[in-house]
């Protein structure tokens, strides 16, 4: 590794500011206008001496130097030591007035840049705990407030993420813990049985290779979730008419095991984006309206072309569902009402992996409660 050389520290220069850039363009732009105004005077100097001295010697005789000639001689010659003082003392004026300026400039400079630094220094205290925290820029609606509240806002969104990160990191190790207790209670309660048999042991292994399974679902959900939120790297076109038929099938036992009726109207809906992100979208849709039902309910399930996007939509039975409800319903590990439902009612992640793959492919999605219970659920992509 090379050490810094100290000669070549010493040596480099400052680090130009902002604010010293500033004063050196005021202190570049005085001395500019001085320099013009002064060569301005110079100029149109000899010419008012021209005419001064004709007018001193109106009656010069005619067999003399014409007035111009006389007068110019007389100029050079009288006022040559005088000019030569003026222009000494005009370029110390002008580079003490460069002096005074390049200071007045770096006042000025300051003045004006002192919201910047403190911005500055205020976002460099604002880190991962304190997000909370706001520059809270007042002054007038300039730029410096308008990047102090641009600044503010993506604080706010940061805060927001980082609060939703910590929440959904929360319930994932819940929600990985609760099978994990569970199947470790499990197996020690049926190795300290001193009168266990074959079918004992084998029932507590059953058991466990239920939640084992449970876990391996949680798993490939979180999974899905996080490559939804990834975004789409290849756009390819697909039909919601086929990937919903397909998901009807792989759920129709779960369907008719539980006595809900399955009606669908699938007519030829292409979009494009990610076919297997848009089956993942489907499969949940589908399993959560069959999940969340009643015995004996019903499921509706339609696609087509509405307004030049293809639109799939899905209406269930169900719980009733106030109208505050739904929104936090598409937050991961979220259910309806505050009781935990049982396992086997999913982990709460089916609508969050719904809304995921909707933002990554730009769609809209619309979800209303029915009157009757359960939902309505459209999504249409562009």
């Amino acid at each position: 590794m090379r050490l810094p050389n100290p000669a070549a520290a010493a040596l480099r220069l400052p680090r130009r500011t902002l604010r010293a850039q500033l004063a050196l363009l005021y202190t570049a732009v005085f001395c500019t206008s001085a320099a013009a105004l002064a060569a301005v005077a110079v100029i149109f100097k000899p010419n008012f001496l021209v005419e001064s001295s004709c007018q001193a010697a109106p009656h010069t005789p005619s067999h003399l130097e014409p007035c111009s000639r006389y007068a110019t001689h007389l100029s050079f010659a009288g006022t040559i030591s005088h000019d030569a003082k003026q222009n000494l003392a005009g370029m110390a004026m002008v580079a003490v007035l460069a002096v005074v300026a390049l200071g007045i400039g770096w006042l000025i400079a300051g003045r004006v840049l002192r919201p910047l630094r403190t911005i500055t220094a205020t976002a460099r205290d604002i880190s991962a705990r304190n997000l909370h925290q706001r520059l809270a820029v007042d002054g007038p609606d300039d730029e410096f407030r308008q990047l102090g509240e641009t600044l503010d806002s993506l604080f706010g969104r940061l805060e927001a993420s980082f609060q939703a990160q910590r929440h959904f990191v929360a319930n994932a190790s819940h929600e990985l813990r609760t099978p994990l207790t569970a199947e470790k209670t499990l197996l020690q309660v049926a190795l300290a049985d001193p009168d266990a048999t074959t079918a004992t042991l084998r029932s507590a292994c059953e058991k466990a290779l239920q939640w084992n399974d449970q876990q391996e679902r949680l798993i490939d959900a979180l999974l899905t979730l996080a490559s939804s939120e990834r975004g789409i790297e290849r756009w390819e076109p697909f039909d919601l008419a086929g990937i919903a038929g397909k998901a009807i099938l792989d759920r129709h036992q779960d369907a008719e095991h539980r006595g809900i009726r399955i009606d669908a109207a699938l007519t030829s809906a292409p979009a494009t984006g990610d076919p297997a992100l848009a089956e993942s979208l489907l499969a949940n849709l589908v399993g959560n309206a069959i999940r969340h039902n009643l015995e004996q309910g019903r499921v509706e399930i339609s696609t087509g072309i509405a307004d030049g996007l293809a639109v799939v939509t899905i209406s269930n039975t169900g719980p009733l569902v106030p109208p505050d409800e739904v929104d936090r319903l598409f937050q991961p590990f979220q259910r309806l009402g505050t009781q935990r439902l049982r396992q086997a009612s999913g982990h709460g992640l089916g609508l969050a992996i719904v809304s995921a793959i909707v933002s990554v492919h730009g769609a809209a999605l619309t979800a209303k409660p029915r009157p009757e219970g359960g939902l309505d659920i459209t999504v249409s992509f562009p």
